[in-house]
């Protein structure tokens, strides 16, 4: 009777463990499913903003002058990537020439292998004046043949943007 009694309490403690790992699988695979795709962040975490489409941003730069700025949080693919060090991108806003993303305070860097992928960004816009020696640097940071690099020549208007952050989806 007493062994009885001993095989009854162990046949009951696994199957009673084994319903619970079951449960617990269950559990996890709801969590699973109910997180959004995660996002890296790079530089300030930003939350709550009002998001624009890389064209929207594009509209808004049609009416900025030298030396305006606005804060804004926009999406768009990333063109180019500097290629020596990330501390730059370009992102396409339906612009003549695609936006040029700098880091605020150079105080961070992104993935060298961005081009292609959708970034949020939030940060300044603004219109700027390129000198040719930066223009020139910015080409040979991004890969350009010495004849690309060379026919540079005059300084341009720019659409500029001072990133405070930066999100790539995974």
């Amino acid at each position: 009777m007493k062994q009885f009694f001993i095989f009854t309490l162990v046949g009951l403690s696994i199957i009673s463990c084994k319903e619970t790992r079951s449960q617990q699988e269950d559990v996890a695979t709801i969590s699973e499913e109910a997180t959004p795709s995660p996002l890296n962040v790079f530089g300030d975490d930003f939350k709550n903003e009002t998001t624009l489409t890389a064209f929207e941003l594009g509209d808004i730069y049609k009416n900025l002058k030298v030396g305006d700025t606005v804060k804004v949080t926009f999406e768009g693919p990333v063109e180019e990537v500097c290629q020596a060090k990330g501390c730059w991108m370009t992102i396409d806003v339906g612009a003549v020439d695609p936006v040029m993303v700098k880091f605020k305070d150079y105080a961070f860097f992104v993935p060298k292998d961005l081009s292609g992928k959708k970034v949020v960004v939030h940060g300044e816009a603004f219109i700027s004046e390129t000198s040719v020696e930066e223009q020139q640097h910015y080409a040979k940071d991004g890969g350009k043949s010495e004849a690309a690099i060379a026919a540079i020549t005059l300084p341009k208007k720019a659409l500029g943007f001072t990133a405070s952050g930066v999100k790539i989806e995974e």
